[in-house]
Formats: structure tokens, C-alpha cells, sequence
């Protein structure tokens, strides 16, 4: 009996097998994350003078250049761990440096500690929960759906990578830069706490790395033949009014400024999802032609 043909128990019990290990996983990042930091150690290679990178080049006056590269390691150290590393990183990159970072609670760094680890063991298991859900619908699928889900799962990786970095470049830098300066036109001392910062932070770059999916999925849709270029574009006006309060929801203000930091980024990739079907399809119309 294949997994498509299992009675409703047999399914059940396939589920409850694949969500375990998925929080295994997810258990297992979380105790790292808590438990063990990151210490760096830089290797130095030598480079004949006939393949030297000056840009590279640690001392012009020697006779070879050298290239520094550095690498990470895990150490056990549960007051310098990973997520307070991490912690460290975001509030000297992206806090602007007016604004007090403090815990307002005896308790409630190591709470956020534990909130920031479970939010990074999330973003890590991503592949991990990926595998598993398609494993589990695997046997219900068409090839033809199939053979769309392999196309897109590089695409689906590097997007959410693109979305991550993009929020941490650009959009959350200013976001909070802009929403700040209230607070410094009144004159008033502004503070935030570990927790807040930490779970804004994460939950943009969560957000955004889902949001950059939206031509992904869009092309999916397309490569299964449930819909067609023509459809994105009929509702394209809907679509606007649903990023829009996607971008609403994610943004932590009422102003309706700050919601458009996050809305005309993902107006923008549906707008490249277009583009990207119509191009499919008439590639698919010249093959088919041949």
C-alpha cells in the first residue's frame, strides 16, 4: 500500500512522525543557540607576487601578498550565546545611537534570549519544515506539479535570503530611524526594550523573506496551470489593496507611512512575477511551436 492509498489513521500518524522531528530540529537550534557562541579565528594565505591582490595585500613592502580570511567556530558559553551575540549585532548596526537599550525586568533579557533563539531555530528549519511538508503531500501531487515545485526551490532559497538582507539593509534601518525621530522632536529620551527590539527585528526580516516569495509563488501557480498571466494582471488593483494591508499589519505604527517601506517592495515583485509568467509563457509558445 503506497502513502497516497494509507486510511486517514495512517496519515495522522505519518503527520505526527514528521511534526516530531521537525521540533527536534527546532529544539536542537534552539538549545545552540542558548547554549554555545562564536568565536572567530583568521587564516592567512600567502600569495606569490605573480597572483597578488592588491586589494587584498596586508603589507606592500613584502615581497608576496597575503589574503585573510576569516572563519567561525562554536564555543560553550551560555552568558556570550549565540542569540546575545546576535542581540549585540542588530543594536550596533541598527538602533540608532540615541535610543537606550534596557530590560526593564530582573528576568526579562534571558526571556528574550529565549524568544530570539526560537525565532532564529524557525528561520534555520525553514529547509527542514519545507522537506517535511513536501514529503507529506508529496504522494498527492501531479508530476506536472511536481516538476513546478523542484523549478522553484532554488528561486524560493535565494529570495528568502534577498528578503532578509534587504530588510536589513535598507528597510529597517530607516523604518526605525523614522519612527524615532518623533520622539526626538518632542525632546523626549527614548528607550527600548531587548524583547521588543529583538522580536521587531526578526519578525521584519521573517516577514520580508516570506514577501519576496510572492513571484515564486505566483510562477508556481502559473507552472501548474491553475492560472495564467492574465489573471495577475486583471487583478492587479486587488492586489495592491492586499499588500497594503499586509504591509499595515507588519509595520508596528499607525501612521501610514512606514507601511509603504514594506508595500511598494512587494507591489514591486508582483509586478516582476508578471513579467517573469509572460515571459514563461511565451518561451512555452515558441517551443511548442518548434
Amino acid at each position: 500500500m503506497t502513502s497516497a492509498e494509507l486510511p486517514i489513521t495512517g496519515h495522522i500518524d505519518e503527520l505526527r512522525r514528521r511534526g516530531i522531528r521537525t521540533l527536534i530540529v527546532l529544539t536542537i537550534i534552539t538549545i545552540i543557540c542558548l547554549s554555545f557562541g562564536l568565536k572567530s579565528f583568521t587564516v592567512v594565505f600567502s600569495l606569490p607576487r605573480a597572483i597578488s591582490l592588491p586589494n587584498f595585500t596586508s603589507d606592500s613592502r613584502s615581497s608576496d601578498s597575503s589574503v585573510a580570511l576569516r572563519f567561525y567556530y562554536p564555543y560553550p558559553n551560555p552568558f556570550e550565546n549565540i542569540a546575545v551575540q546576535l542581540t549585540l549585532l542588530l543594536k550596533n548596526t541598527l538602533l540608532p545611537p540615541e535610543v537606550k537599550f534596557i530590560q526593564t525586568a530582573p528576568g526579562q533579557a534571558f526571556f528574550a534570549q529565549i524568544h530570539i533563539s526560537l525565532l532564529l531555530s524557525i528561520i534555520c528549519s525553514i529547509p527542514i519544515i519545507a522537506r517535511e511538508v513536501f514529503a507529506f503531500i508529496y504522494p498527492a501531487l501531479s508530476t506536472k506539479t511536481t516538476t513546478a515545485i523542484y523549478k522553484i526551490t532554488l528561486p524560493i532559497l535565494l529570495l528568502f535570503i534577498m528578503g532578509i538582507v534587504f530588510s536589513y539593509l535598507l528597510v529597517i534601518p530607516f523604518t526605525l530611524s523614522f519612527l524615532y525621530k518623533y520622539g526626538e522632536s518632542l525632546g523626549a529620551e527614548t528607550f527600548v526594550t531587548v524583547s521588543d527590539f529583538m522580536t521587531f527585528v526578526l519578525q521584519f526580516m521573517l516577514g520580508f523573506g516570506l514577501a519576496f516569495q510572492l513571484p515564486v509563488i505566483m510562477y508556481g501557480l502559473s507552472l501548474t496551470g491553475l492560472v495564467d498571466s492574465t489573471f495577475w494582471s486583471k487583478n492587479l488593483r486587488y492586489a495592491i489593496v492586499i499588500l497594503a494591508i499586509f504591509g499595515a499589519l507588519i509595520t508596528p505604527d499607525g501612521s501610514g507611512i512606514t507601511m509603504w517601506f514594506v508595500s511598494i517592495p512587494m507591489i514591486v515583485l508582483y509586478l516582476l512575477g508578471i513579467v517573469i509568467i509572460r515571459r514563461a509563457e511565451r518561451h512555452r509558445i515558441v517551443v511548442s511551436m518548434r
